[in-house]
């Protein structure tokens, strides 16, 4: 039997955490400025980072039947998710009147959506075209598509392009690229790299944060064409310099929430419902200390990626008997 490889376990473990302590920032970035470098710093690698991990483990794509079975695994959920959003929102005094968009994914769930169009769209560039230049025409579409002075959000457009490039490159990707990253010299001039970053942030708190997103057009975030390409392709490069860091930070050891780094689906879908409810909490207008936000991720992580929790969710998302009731051998 083949060893698992406990490597992409703690990746997605430790990407997961980053996503749930980013949106617990989010409330207090503009108050204080060590926060807003710990946001920007976090958002330039935690979706681009899983973003190049989904795609490589993609690489089934031609296999017959695969593109369905991705259907069925993301839309499925994705439609679930929604209508239940729109009604917990409704209910929390978020939105005014209850309604339900199948046309602009609630918040967190647009990932889900973007992710089945990456996989059509990779379906499309593996048969036509060679990895170099695939990659170069997804980057040209994802620095072009700011250009679109339409609402980027619908079916997550915006987000699609200018991600696809991170899916991509995930997809070509072999297990020894990584390697190089696990060296002395690389994991301290990366980590260099990254404590700069987080400095210049903190020096600097112009920067719009909603660059981060890519689901913005170039206009609507008050950049003419051409700058606007220059500052997406900045974007871009600090992507890259973050998420080698941060790959070569995590280690191939074994922990105990090593295996629980495949359920970060459950985290993905489930730990808005927390985070959403305590930003319509009073009391938590004022930052609270850093360690508490943190430990909160730390805490919803474990709690939503737990054997638990995926047992009792595993039957709607997965189309799966909970864990405690599958007969032994299934």
């Amino acid at each position: 039997m083949k060893k698992r490889d406990y490597y992409f376990d703690n990746v997605r473990f430790i990407l997961i955490f980053f996503v749930v302590f980013g949106h617990l920032l989010r409330p207090y970035v503009t108050e204080n400025p060590l926060i807003y470098a710990l946001y920007m710093t976090i958002y330039l690698f935690h979706m681009p980072a899983f973003i190049l991990i989904s795609g490589f483990f993609a690489k089934g794509i031609m296999r017959p039947g695969y593109l369905k079975k991705v259907a069925g695994k993301l839309l499925m959920p994705l439609v679930l998710f929604q209508i239940i959003y729109s009604i917990f929102y409704y209910w929390i005094g978020h939105e005014e009147a209850l309604s339900v968009s199948l046309l602009i994914p609630e918040w967190s769930l647009w990932f889900l959506l973007s992710l089945f169009f990456w996989h059509v769209l990779l379906l499309v560039t593996v048969k036509w075209l060679k990895p170099a230049a695939a990659i170069f025409i997804a980057l040209i579409a994802g620095l072009s598509i700011g250009m679109v002075n339409e609402p980027l959000n619908i079916l997550s457009i915006g987000r699609t392009f200018v991600f696809f490039p991170f899916f991509l490159i995930g997809y070509y990707a072999k297990k020894d690229w990584f390697a190089p990253l696990f060296t002395v010299r690389a994991r301290a001039g990366l980590s260099i790299a990254a404590l700069s970053l987080f400095l210049t942030f903190y020096k600097n708190t112009g920067f719009p944060i909603e660059w981060l997103f890519g689901s913005q057009s170039y206009a609507a975030l008050e950049a003419d064409p051409l700058p606007g390409i220059g500052w997406r392709s900045l974007v871009y490069l600090l992507n890259i310099i973050m998420i080698a860091f941060i790959l070569s930070m995590v280690t191939q050891k074994r922990f105990f929430f090593t295996a629980w780094g495949q359920n970060t689906l459950y985290v993905y879908l489930l730990h808005g419902f927390f985070v959403q409810s305590s930003r319509r909490v009073d009391t938590l207008e004022l930052p609270p200390s850093l360690f508490v936000l943190f430990f909160t991720a730390a805490g919803l992580t474990l709690l939503l990626s737990s054997p638990l929790t995926a047992s009792l969710f595993r039957p709607f998302l997965e189309q799966k008997r909970p864990g405690f009731l599958m007969k032994k051998g299934e």
